[in-house]
């Protein structure tokens, strides 16, 4: 270690990353002291690191002291549970200093007053930012440009829709925007959020409480939504989209266009979902490799998702997932027709609830798929059973074990919650 060049030495420290180790580290000998004073490149502070009774001051010295005996950092990273506010001004100073040189920004802190972070760090170097708990108000694309950034992620900020799409905008570069529980102020009663931008290329929306989302995006190739109550939710683009994420969303209208033409990942889970409509947004998707419909509510009670429609849409399937949905007696998957998933190697089955239909359906899917590698049944198992469940799950155990025999090609798999 004593012959290792002191850049080197600089660069082991920044791969530890918590401040906490750093700083132990560094404590080590004069030449790790000036490693970690000239060449450390990443630094992280997080409250949970530190005993649970240093007050918010202390830890604003702590964090104060340490930045300010280091130069040249690249990636900073604050984050500080809501227990502990900060006061604005050592922010400020940490912002100020670091400006020069950061490359990457995460900042998870409370402050008192709110401070507007984006006035404050280095707008013509940042490549990542990561805002949690903070306020951005009055946006200027022409003065607040941000250069070089391609990701960034916003989490519990409060903003406007009007400056939210004027920031994106400040970002020509933009690849990745993540917007995780916003507070988002709109302009109209209706509460509808509008983003532009032409490189944008993944774009996930949480828990964000807003009517209507719009996005226009040229060349976006993933897009997540969960945890959304939506009337509309419109994309507006090329056929550049890839992988299509739903998780946990009610949307009354899906408006996707041509966007969906060349998806290969489409992972759909807790979604309230008219099929008909849905199956029509993605049925032009020729090139899709994976199908996941999984804990899906349909809006009808007479729904069916068609295998054969599956088998006909999809040729290149190689990964389809359902789970096992049964209300009122009806199943809603039909084994009707007699096209093969042709391609289709692993196939994923789950239940909510058992019933003694499930059974014939994994036979009958797995005679879908005559190149079938991988079963991997999912199941839901209460605590408490009555002599019916115990009879119907020991049913279908026996009804797997000849399952087995017949396809020893298969691997098969069980999953229980």
């Amino acid at each position: 270690m004593d012959h290792l060049p002191v850049e080197v030495v600089g660069n082991i420290l920044s791969q530890l990353r918590s401040a906490k180790d750093v700083i132990v580290a560094s404590a080590t000998c004069r030449k790790w002291r000036e490693a970690c004073r000239y060449h450390l490149h990443s630094l992280s502070f997080n409250s949970e690191d530190w005993p649970r009774d240093l007050s918010t001051r202390q830890l604003e010295i702590f964090i104060t002291q340490t930045i300010f005996q280091i130069t040249g950092l690249h990636c900073l990273s604050i984050h500080i549970d809501t227990s502990h506010e900060f006061s604005a001004a050592p922010v400020i100073a940490w912002l100020l200093y670091t400006r020069e040189t950061l490359r990457s920004l995460s900042c998870n802190v409370r402050t008192s007053p709110n401070m507007n972070i984006l006035e404050k760090c280095g707008r013509q170097r940042l490549v990542v930012l990561d805002l949690g708990h903070s306020v951005i108000t009055g946006v200027e694309p022409s003065y607040q440009r941000f250069t070089c950034l391609k990701y960034l992620s916003l989490h519990h900020v409060n903003i406007s829709a009007l400056d939210l799409n004027l920031l994106v905008k400040a970002c020509p570069k933009i690849e990745s925007l993540t917007l995780d529980a916003l507070e988002i102020v709109t302009a109209d009663s209706q509460s509808t959020m509008d983003l532009i931008s032409q490189t944008l290329k993944t774009f996930c929306a949480k828990s964000i409480g807003v009517d209507k989302i719009v996005l226009e995006a040229d060349n976006l190739e993933t897009l997540h939504l969960n945890a959304l109550n939506l009337d509309l939710f419109e994309l507006i683009g090329k056929s550049t989209l890839r992988n299509l994420i739903i998780d946990d969303v009610s949307v009354t209208q899906l408006e996707m266009g041509d966007s969906t033409m060349n998806l290969e990942v489409v992972d759909v889970s807790n979604f309230t979902i008219i099929w008909p409509k849905f199956y029509h947004t993605i049925n032009r998707a020729s090139k899709l490799k994976k199908l996941r419909i999984w804990g899906v509510i349909f809006d009808e009670e007479d729904e069916i998702v068609d295998s054969e429609a599956i088998a006909m849409s999809f040729p290149n399937l190689r990964h389809l997932s359902l789970s096992y949905e049964l209300r009122d007696g009806m199943l809603h998957y039909n084994l009707q027709g007699n096209s093969l998933l042709e391609n289709v190697n692993t196939l994923e089955l789950g239940w909510s609830v058992i019933s003694e239909h499930f059974g014939p359906w994994v036979f009958g899917m797995m005679e879908r798929c005559p190149n079938l590698k991988k079963l991997v049944i999912h199941g839901v198992l209460s605590e408490a059973k009555t002599r019916e469940e115990r009879q119907m799950l020991a049913s279908f155990t026996s009804f797997i074990v000849r399952l087995m025999r017949r396809y020893e090609h298969v691997d098969v798999q069980f999953e229980y919650e």
